[in-house]
């Protein structure tokens, strides 16, 4: 009668060991996806604070600056027309446009203009608006002082708005050659519909009211 091979006790001790050494190597390489998974959701995450503080800081992509007060330097007598463009995206029910389709300004003028905003629903709504200026190398130059768009918005139902948006166009706009030909800076807005807004109080939109120019 044959004799059936046997496996010696190395021979299994070594098998258990390359087991263990493949489970082992499993375990790391999906510790080591997970943590690049893990990195590049957080990376994108990070990237939106990002993107859009460099956005503010440098005036790409057509986005506008923040100003404390109006320009040292004051009006210069060269003028540059103004559009206003407004839009809502899918999902929130507001009617919202600008008083004045286009204005005339000294480079170096604070103006104030108004957007009127209203909320079509029979329900609270609220919305974030979104904005630029084209060309879009005009962002750096556009400076607003107080504006809408800083902050969100919470309409009640049926609810009517004025909202303002203060502004100058920076005199140094005149030392950049580039826009010797410029005449016309369109000014746009979208709002946004948020599903979570901060609550505040009903006071809140007082500042909102039309106050003259700033």
């Amino acid at each position: 009668m044959d004799q059936e091979p046997t496996i010696s006790r190395d021979q299994s001790r070594t098998a258990r060991k390359g087991r263990s050494k493949g489970l082992g190597r499993d375990v790391l390489v999906a510790s080591i996806c997970g943590g690049v998974v893990a990195l590049m959701v957080g990376a994108s995450y990070a990237a939106v604070p990002f993107y859009n503080w460099f956005c503010r800081a440098t005036g790409f992509n057509g986005t506008t600056q923040v100003a404390t007060s109006a320009p040292a330097t004051g009006p210069i007598a060269r003028k540059i027309a103004v559009r206003f463009d407004s839009n809502v995206a899918p999902g929130l029910p507001w009617k919202f446009e600008p008083e004045q389709n286009e204005i005339e300004v000294n480079i170096g003028q604070v103006v104030t203009v108004f957007y009127t905003v209203t909320n079509q629903a029979a329900r609270t709504t609220a919305g974030q608006a979104a904005y630029n200026v084209a060309p879009l190398t005009v962002g750096s130059y556009f400076q607003k002082i107080n504006c809408f768009c800083f902050t969100e918005q919470t309409m009640a139902p049926g609810e009517k708005r004025e909202m303002p948006v203060v502004f100058y166009v920076d005199p140094s706009i005149t030392e950049d050659h580039e826009n010797d030909g410029l005449n016309t800076i369109t000014l746009s807005y979208t709002f946004y519909p948020v599903k979570d807004p901060v609550v505040k109080p009903l006071a809140s939109g007082e500042d909102d009211k039309r106050k003259g120019n700033l």
